[in-house]
């Protein structure tokens, strides 16, 4: 199997690499995100092996960014940030497993050997569908009941994701986490402000109104009209 390691400390990028190619795969290691991003999205890799503090580009944007261009490579976050919430993070931004340094490479191997069993999609997505709602993943368009709707970049991060998580609750927090990166609470109106322009946009012409609001909870879109 093709493998990329994405990992800075040499000593371990050198261990890692040596006891997968000795197990039979064909490995490439990137020390930085910045050279890892660009090798995961030119490589067509059977899995990824990636640290969380790289130089350049940290791992967990990494991944949310191939996650978010329709990479379906398995991921094994492999680090020293060991805590509950780290691996929440870690599986949450798009990761398979999650493996905290220092480790036993039997251990390692079998966690690689695992995510390369499971079935992989072979073809990545290109659309979008639910309701009369359409998405062009590949030329970033949005047309609802036939008609092109012009949403700004923040705008299709947003309804991409809230697409994507049709027919659960969506909270705040999510929202400020996956389409603005913040891992904290700004104090400012920004989630409801986007889901307003959003709406506006999305139910010109009198259309019914595709994103719902629960009380308390956060955003959803139904599957279904």
């Amino acid at each position: 199997m093709k493998l990329l390691l994405i990992e800075d400390d040499n000593e371990t990028g050198d261990y890692v690499s040596a006891g997968l190619k000795q197990a039979g795969h064909t490995v490439d290691l990137a020390k930085d995100g910045y050279e890892g991003l660009l090798l995961a999205r030119e490589g067509n890799y059977d899995l990824l092996v990636v640290d969380r503090m790289l130089p350049h580009l940290d791992g967990l944007t990494l991944i949310k960014i191939l996650r978010s261009s329709g990479c379906t490579a398995p991921v094994l976050f492999l680090t020293t940030m060991g805590g509950i919430d780290d691996r929440v993070e870690g599986l949450n931004a798009g990761g398979d497993d999650y493996l905290v340094k220092p480790f036993a490479f039997s251990e390692l191997d079998a966690r690689v050997n695992a995510l390369l069993r499971r079935p992989r999609e072979t073809v990545e997505q290109k659309f979008l569908q639910v309701q009369d709602l359409e998405i062009d993943l590949l030329k970033r368009t949005v047309k609802r009941a036939g008609r092109l709707i012009d949403l700004q970049p923040t705008e299709f991060r947003l309804l991409e994701y809230l697409v994507r998580h049709a027919g659960q609750v969506v909270t705040r927090t999510m929202l400020l986490e996956n389409v603005w990166d913040f891992h904290f609470d700004p104090q400012t109106n920004i989630v409801e402000t986007h889901i307003s322009r959003l709406r506006s946009k999305l139910n010109a012409g009198s259309r019914p109104d595709l994103i719902l609001t629960v009380r308390g909870a956060g955003y959803m879109i139904h599957e279904t009209a």
